[in-house]
């Protein structure tokens, strides 16, 4: 989603690596264009600058000019400022102690409603709770027979009358629900194809009939700033409690997500990233923040795993993230993580490991990339793929041959693989301070490359530049050798 806006502020943020010294000239440079990479996105130019604003007059502080490394600080400033734009969120959904949870889903036309109300029954249903579908669009003939295979497909009632009106059919399924014992009720409502008066006097009149608990607006990120325009208008009739942002998935610049909560002051509640009923999820801002950057969003992404592969214990993930965490990240173990989450779609994957999305050539389809690395990995022996160092020109000459790639492309996957594993293995021990502080060495583009002068700035396994001091003091003992 985020992969334009990514390569943007990493090559803004990267003319602030590297300079001997910092000043308050060189930060505004740097802030321009960090303010053309987030209008590139569609941001709200409003939201855009105040956002630079901020940023900038925390940037040229004192703390950050006297600092002995002004980049990472400047990168934490935008980081923590994009974790402002689009939180806090509390994603707890209030369940009623007496009577039914009631919440009302409301948005334009082909916004995803329909299918949002399943996902959302789903995972209400996950945690306990018995939910209701009520099929209260009555202006799109097909919606009510899509809440019923939806239904079906997950084992959740749905509640319907035709012909009749949609205050009606929210009222009585209110009241169905309290007899048959449920306790959530979903209203999946009617939209249009743009906001009009018959609209919002429809949803007003359900407002006033059913007296939801929770008003959710779902927006289409790939609509733009025209989301962030409709978010307002709905929550200025109704008083929204939340938005959820659909089709994340899909070939958008992230704008909406940016702008929503500073514009409406309404937050983000969760996120569709997928077509299938599991692909709703809690929106975290700081995880987002982090993909944005640049750093992945590794937390997210063990999660999707666990959901994926329910069977796997506590104490199976726990040993996978201490094998992580000691290095001992094989080509095998690369191989099958590849195979195990393929359903949740690669370029989700590519986005939430840090590292990954350098694998992929400029405008090549992640999953040919995918195959053609899990190719290569298939041509080695069980030893090579246990440790790749013993993989010499000779070795890579006939991987290459049965892989029907050049020998030199073995030679860089395997260059990127292990700066993939190193930072990996950084990052599993480290805090989102230090992650960010590591982050502040590395760029986008070309930095997993074999060679690439962030490897020879890092130490391995620390994640940092040696300071001044250290410097200083390795000469001294040089000099008593």
């Amino acid at each position: 989603m985020f992969e334009g806006i990514q390569r943007s502020l990493g090559e803004a943020l990267k003319k602030l690596r590297g300079r001997g010294r910092i000043t308050e000239a060189n930060i505004r440079d740097g802030m321009r264009e960090v303010r053309t990479a987030l209008l590139e996105a569609d941001v709200n130019l409003n939201v855009v600058n105040d956002f630079i604003q901020r940023a900038t007059e925390k940037s040229v502080g004192q703390q950050v000019l006297r600092s002995l490394d002004p980049s990472e600080q400047i990168i934490n400033i935008v980081y923590q400022e994009l974790v402002q734009l689009m939180g806090p969120v509390d994603h707890r959904i209030p369940q009623a102690k007496d009577r039914p949870t009631v919440i009302l889903l409301c948005g334009l036309q082909g916004s995803g409603k329909t299918t949002t109300s399943g996902k959302l029954a789903l995972m209400l249903r996950n945690q306990g709770r018995k939910p209701l579908l009520v099929a209260a669009d009555l202006q799109r003939p097909a919606a009510i027979d899509q809440l019923k295979i939806l239904g079906e497909q997950l084992n959740v009632p749905v509640y319907s009358e035709f012909p009749s009106n949609p205050v009606t059919v929210c009222r009585n399924g209110v009241a169905h629900a309290k007899e048959v014992l449920l306790d959530t009720v979903i209203l999946d409502t009617a939209g249009r194809l743009h906001i009009d008066d018959a609209l919002i006097d429809e949803l007003r009149q359900i407002d006033k009939s059913c007296r939801p608990d929770s008003v959710f607006f779902v927006c289409d990120s790939m609509t733009g700033q025209d989301a962030v325009n409709s978010a307002k208008a709905f929550n200025d009739a109704l008083d929204l409690n939340g938005v959820i942002l659909t089709k994340l998935d899909g070939d958008t610049r992230g704008g909406a997500a940016l702008s929503i909560k500073e514009i409406t002051k309404v937050p983000i509640k969760f996120i569709g990233v997928g077509e299938k009923l599991e692909a709703l999820e809690p929106f975290h801002p700081e995880r987002m923040a982090q993909r944005i950057i640049g750093q992945g969003d590794m937390m997210g992404l063990i999660e999707k795993v666990a959901s994926v592969q329910q069977q796997v214990s506590q104490e199976e993930l726990q040993r996978q993230q201490e094998k992580l965490a000691k290095g001992n990240f094989t080509l095998d173990d690369f191989r099958k993580q590849f195979e195990q989450i393929r359903k949740l779609g690669m370029k989700d994957l590519l986005e939430r490991m840090p590292g990954m999305s350098d694998m992929v050539p400029k405008g090549e389809d992640p999953e040919v990339a995918v195959k053609r690395i899990q190719g290569m990995i298939d041509a080695m022996t069980k030893k090579e793929r246990n440790d790749p160092d013993v993989i010499d020109l000779s070795r890579r000459r006939r991987i290459a041959t049965g892989a029907g790639v050049e020998p030199h492309e073995i030679k860089q996957f395997l260059g990127q693989f292990n700066q993939v594993r190193t930072l990996m293995k950084q990052m599993a021990s480290m805090s989102t301070w230090q992650r960010l502080k590591m982050m502040a060495g590395l760029g986008k583009a070309g930095a997993f490359q074999p060679g690439s002068q962030v490897l020879q700035k890092n130490k391995v396994g620390t994640g940092h530049r040696k300071s001044a001091k250290e410097r200083a003091e390795e000469r001294k003992k040089k000099k008593k050798r």
